[in-house]
């Protein structure tokens, strides 16, 4: 019991460590802004511990501690080395989760729930350190699976010493978790293959995109289509990440079997293949492609809307092991949704269900070129198939439906904590025959564990 309370009588302090957050708007980073904003609304007491700008961003730097939307946020103060090479990104995940480490010494003491992402992908551990060292309970937001992702883009072997260390770890970060929190079904499946022992603490919780923020506006009225000479063209688009892990080359196959066609491709973002997939549009000759950076958080309602199909992708063998959050955007956007996917994705049964689209094998650019001619031909069709994604979006996919979710699971987690806390320091009455029970009744031998508060109390409050 806490301050003589109830176990029912509980609140829910969260820290939420995680790499990448505003002003670094990489897409992970704008959705853990926006769900930390929610949760706060609804009475979660929150902080925030990130680093520095160093995925997509305008700023080098930003303030090592503020408060945003009721929130406190404290940065790490090491700068992002070579933030765009994969031995940098590397480097500075592993600095940025010793960091990490140091900060739980600071936070130790304040009884906080953990939230803890895959950003970097090692952070997890971080849970684990920090229930070992703190007795502090944590959740995990596992945004994509490694070392899985690793070994499928054969950086590392899947018989290596270090896949079979990770993997141990994963489970041991699992099994102390008290929920896993996963992006789609496949994930799901992935993990209790890996670990069925998890199986119950897994909850399937998807991405989301704001209505309100994102609205379908017509290309005529938008002055990003009109900037880039996009209002008079069927424009393809493909925002985000156009990384190792997503399948680029059957939309480049697809652009040269149009490349006579009026249409326009237009690609929005970075990442490892950006380059190599500028350089083979122009080896090709195709004059169909526009190449832009990442866009300011404020644009993205006019970028997103002006074009009149949206491309996502996931890369061989990759299913299960990322979640594309450009998805929901794209459901927002009101645009038709081509998805290229295996052919278990779980995608394909959202997009069947919202008929908002089409989905296509790995390769199949034929597929694909011919989807696009089709809607090309018929606007009507693209235009129900827009407004049937977005009214999906408005039933399954805001934040408002997402956030209940998360708040009813950190509720709950709260609430179990606080309840085992309450029965671990209620008075032990001996009985007769000499065995402890809380309530003077024979429960057998009780628990010597001590609980999160007794763990804590040599800690001094700062």
């Amino acid at each position: 019991m806490r301050n003589g309370k109830n176990p029912d009588q509980h609140s829910v302090n969260l820290c939420v460590i995680t790499q990448f957050y505003p002003p670094d708007y990489a897409a992970t980073g704008q959705l853990i802004e926006e769900l930390v904003s929610y949760l706060a609304k609804h009475g979660v007491h929150i902080q925030v511990f990130t680093g520095q700008p160093g995925y997509a961003f305008e700023k080098q730097s930003a303030a090592t501690v503020e408060y945003v939307h009721q929130t406190l946020v404290r940065r790490s103060r090491t700068a992002r080395l070579w933030p765009q090479r994969i031995r940098g990104k590397a480097l500075n995940g592993l600095l940025f989760a010793l960091r990490s480490v140091l900060h739980l010494f600071r936070i130790a003491p304040q009884r906080n729930i953990l939230l803890v992402t895959t950003a970097p992908p090692y952070l997890p551990f971080l849970g684990y350190v920090a229930n070992v060292c703190f007795g502090l309970p944590y959740l995990c937001i596992l945004y994509d699976l490694y070392p899985d992702v690793a070994v499928e883009l054969k950086v590392i072997e899947p018989d290596h010493g270090l896949t079979r260390l990770w993997n141990s770890m994963n489970r041991k970060v699992w099994r102390r978790a008290e929920s896993l929190i996963v992006l789609s079904s496949t994930m799901q499946d992935r993990i209790t293959k890996a670990c069925p022992e998890v199986a119950d603490k897994i909850s399937v919780i998807h991405s989301w995109a704001n209505p309100d923020w994102i609205l379908p506006i017509n290309k005529v009225d938008n002055w990003f289509a009109h900037q880039y000479n996009l209002v008079h063209k069927f424009t393809v688009l493909y925002s985000g990440n156009m990384g190792r892990c997503h399948d680029i080359e059957t939309i480049l196959d697809t652009i040269t079997l149009l490349r006579d066609e009026p249409v326009q491709f237009v690609f929005i973002g970075g990442g490892a293949k950006r380059q190599s997939c500028i350089t083979e549009v122009k080896s090709l000759g195709l004059q169909n492609c526009l190449f832009l950076p990442y866009q300011d958080k404020q644009v993205i309602p006019y970028s997103l809307t002006a074009c009149d199909l949206s491309l996502v992708s996931i890369g061989p063998d990759m299913e299960g092991l990322i979640a594309p959050s450009k998805f929901y955007g794209s459901l927002a956007a009101g645009r038709p949704i081509a998805a290229i996917c295996a052919s278990h994705s779980y995608l394909r049964p959202i997009i069947a269900d919202a008929r908002c689209g089409a989905t296509f094998d790995i390769g199949d650019s034929q597929g694909l070129a011919a989807f696009i001619q089709c809607l090309m031909a018929d606007a009507d069709l693209c235009q129900r198939m827009g407004l049937a994604g977005r009214q999906y979006l408005e039933s399954h996919f805001t934040l408002d439906i997402i956030g209940k979710k998360y708040l009813h699971l950190l509720r709950t987690t709260a609430k179990t904590i606080a309840h085992n806390d309450y029965e671990a320091e209620m008075p032990i009455n001996t009985n007769g025959n000499g065995n402890g029970s809380p309530h003077g009744h024979d429960r057998g031998i009780s628990s010597t564990k001590p609980s999160l508060t007794q763990r804590l109390a040599k800690w001094p409050r700062h």
